[in-house]
């Protein structure tokens, strides 16, 4: 049986830029990752040092931007994916290492706990915190 949750205030962590936790109204997460913007802007500059490739940027976003305020589905799926090719942008990806990855896992359980405090099942299929470290 899980204990009881407290209810306390967002949930802290000890390095916001790569964090997990809860919007303000406990209906959802809040992934945080700046690293990967970051990199996406240094990636979108990176090629502005040749006036083709440029161009060829600006002409994309320039394309994102005027769909951006009345978009069709999927267009700025599209357009954005435009945007990463003329800019050979790599995947948006942060390598973690151990201990990053131990405290995003404990940040995660404490915001899946209170996230899923309203659901009669409480997710069954999901380990609770203290069974998945018993095993």
């Amino acid at each position: 049986m899980s204990e009881p949750i407290t209810v306390a205030g967002p949930t802290p962590s000890t390095r916001p830029p790569l964090s997990v936790r809860l919007r303000s109204d406990w209906l959802r997460a809040i992934f945080r990752v700046d690293l990967i913007r970051q990199h996406t802007l240094i990636g979108l500059v990176q090629h502005w040092a040749e006036p083709q490739a440029r161009d060829e940027v600006v002409d994309q976003l320039d394309a994102l931007a005027e769909a951006v305020h009345f978009p069709r589905e999927g267009e700025l799926d599209a357009l954005t994916e435009a945007v990463e090719d003329a800019a050979a942008m790599d995947t948006a990806e942060v390598e973690i290492g151990l201990a990053d990855a131990l405290r995003l896992r404990d940040e995660l359980d404490t915001v899946i706990e209170r996230l899923s405090r309203f659901n009669p099942q409480r997710l069954a299929a999901v380990p609770a915190q203290q069974e998945r470290r018993a095993s």
